[in-house]
């Protein structure tokens, strides 16, 4: 019996391995299936000589995709978006492609487009027309991202009823000080910051002088390079730009009205074309008798992240620094893991933080800074690329980095910090709610919006508002070789751009994510290395939770004036509901998002 029942084992452990050993050739058979599909992809059209590329881009362009990948299955997925690096590899590739004769910009989709990736796209436009080839931009109407890209373009084409918008730069926000008033909510504000102005809309009816003298000049700054860029690929005069954008209904009226008249007559535009006539002029360019191209989708080969080999890695840390992982934010906790990912793995030699942030959480942006530091104290360098904004929390986790690059547009700085917490007893009694109890103390309890702030705890919230302050100015000195007093006179809140920053010592070099990326893997001593994009898919109840608020927040693009109202006011709430500091202490720049 015994030998029978280990004759019955030795068959049910040689049918286990053989059943084992199927499952993994099979699962093997579907990831070589599944990486040869990937590799090569679907059968492509073959690409003719003398063909254009047709750059499309539909929505936003993105550092990063912001939606979970599931969402690709989808046949109708909201929130369209381009991703910068299959731009720029796209005109890269096409510069050295002898079949691809011209470049063809349809921007009517495209969505305003941050600073700095206007600034890298145009390098780009202007390197691949360095190689003799042709730029050709197309849309009906131009707002003034799309126009900063089509004014890198040999010819520029545009419906005869469209517009060249050139509206300029500002910092507009809503204030609600009454509306509070009305409502009896009592807004207890903790700062250090001459220029801290995040909390103002909440305290105030209109913007202090000292936030206008600083934010007028950041726009004037920004907006002057904008003009002289296109002044200069259009071949025009600085001030006959300036003239028609600050004096356009008078050059409108010359027109008689007509603004795409308005727009050929000074310059801005080559030719006002139908859809019709500018597909006969696309079919013109590429010599045939159909426009000859290829789509960004089409022309760009898929690749597999680089598995082996030194590597420079990049993390991309976009949107408010909060504590836990919420959309369009900077989870502290995802952070961290991810650059301790990069601390860990051997074959990574160097990584590149892509910062693009307003701030947030000082708590958050210390954990993130630490860890920067820990990546450091293993021996790699960490390399911070500035987006279009890395101001307060974002230049606090970018302090402590070996180097420092910004675009000359990047909004940084801000290095202050504030505390805010409002308070409803007053609305309770109002509507005849009134709170009452024991405790044992005046911190019983913590914080409690429903009653009046006792003038102890308000001492208690300012010491560590201004610990909070003193220890973010410290940290800048140490990271950038300061003095606590040079930082300090050109702290105070107050924003700069990447340019000023240079000057002032707060950013090393000026440019942008490839640059940052050689220099990390100069420091690094590599010669040859891959780039591996480190990134946590986002969790699909994020891209749920956002499909739901769809359906109560209105689009932010809607033309209804009560609907973008309650857009912003909504979106106000939104905000208010990340800031999830535990010691209710923010290091942010609100007032950073403009165009």
């Amino acid at each position: 019996m015994r030998r029978f029942f280990r004759a019955i084992a030795r068959i049910f452990a040689f049918a286990r391995a053989t059943l084992g050993n199927l499952i993994v050739l099979a699962v093997a058979a579907v990831a070589t299936l599944v990486v040869v599909g990937i590799v090569s992809g679907p059968s492509r059209p073959e690409l003719a000589a003398d063909s254009a590329l047709l750059l499309a881009p539909d929505g936003a362009i993105v550092e990063r995709p912001r939606l979970p990948r599931v969402t690709a299955l989808l046949d109708d997925a909201p929130w369209q978006q381009t991703t910068i690096r299959d731009l720029l590899e796209a005109i890269e590739q096409a510069a050295d492609d002898h079949r691809v004769k011209a470049l063809v910009f349809d921007l009517s989709d495209l969505q305003p487009v941050a600073r700095p990736h206007l600034e890298v796209l145009g390098e780009a436009l202007t390197a691949f027309r360095e190689g003799g080839k042709t730029i050709v931009a197309k849309s009906d109407f131009y707002n003034q991202s799309q126009y900063y890209l089509a004014s890198f373009a040999d010819e520029i084409y545009m419906h005869p009823m469209g517009e060249v918008g050139l509206s300029g730069y500002g910092m507009v926000g809503l204030y609600y000080r009454d509306l509070l008033d009305k409502l009896k909510v009592n807004v207890h504000v903790f700062r250090v910051g001459t220029y801290k102005a995040a909390v103002e809309p909440f305290i105030r009816n209109d913007m202090s002088a000292d936030a206008q003298e600083a934010n007028q000049a950041l726009v004037d700054s920004v907006w002057r390079r904008y003009v002289d860029t296109i002044a200069a690929n259009r071949k025009l005069d600085a001030d006959a730009i300036l003239a028609y954008a600050n004096r356009y209904d008078e050059l409108l009226a010359a027109s008689n009205g007509d603004t795409a008249q308005t727009a050929l007559q000074h310059g801005l535009v080559d030719q006002l074309l139908t859809k019709e006539g500018t597909t006969e002029r696309l079919s013109e360019l590429t010599g045939g008798e159909d426009f000859r191209h290829v789509a960004l989708a089409d022309y760009l080969e898929p690749s597999l992240p680089p598995m082996f080999g030194d590597s420079v890695a990049v993390i991309t840390a976009t949107g408010t620094i909060v504590m836990d992982d919420m959309p369009d934010a900077i989870g502290a906790r995802a952070t961290v893991r991810l650059l301790r990912q990069a601390r860990e793995d051997n074959a990574v030699k160097a990584v590149v933080l892509r910062v693009d942030s307003p701030g947030g959480s000082a708590f958050a942006s210390e954990l993130i800074r630490q860890e920067v530091d820990e990546v450091r104290a293993s021996g790699k360098p960490v390399v911070v690329s500035m987006a279009e904004v890395a101001a307060s929390g974002g230049y606090w986790i970018s302090a402590s980095a070996d180097e420092i690059w910004a675009s000359p547009t990047t909004l940084t700085g801000s290095i202050g910090i504030f505390g805010i917490l409002p308070t409803v007893e007053d609305s309770l009694l109002e509507i005849g709610i009134n709170q009452d109890g024991v405790t044992t103390g005046p911190f019983a309890g913590g914080l409690d919006p429903f009653s009046a702030l006792d003038s102890r705890q308000a001492r208690a919230l300012q010491a560590n508002i201004d610990f909070g302050y003193r220890q973010f100015v410290k940290l800048v000195a140490e990271g950038r070789d300061m003095t606590f007093e040079d930082v300090d006179a050109i702290a105070q809140g107050r924003v700069w751009t990447g340019e000023q920053a240079q000057e002032l010592g707060l950013v090393d070099e000026l440019g942008h994510l490839e640059d940052a990326i050689a220099s990390a893997a100069q420091l690094a001593g590599l010669s040859n290395y891959n780039v591996r994009h480190l990134e946590e898919d986002a969790p699909v109840w994020q891209f749920l939770a956002r499909e739901a608020l769809e359906v109560f927040v209105p689009h932010s693009r809607t033309d209804a004036l009560s609907g973008r109202l309650a857009s912003e006011l909504l979106g106000q709430l939104r905000f208010a509901a990340t800031l999830d500091d535990p010691k209710h202490a923010y290091a942010l720049c609100e007032m950073c998002r403009w165009r």
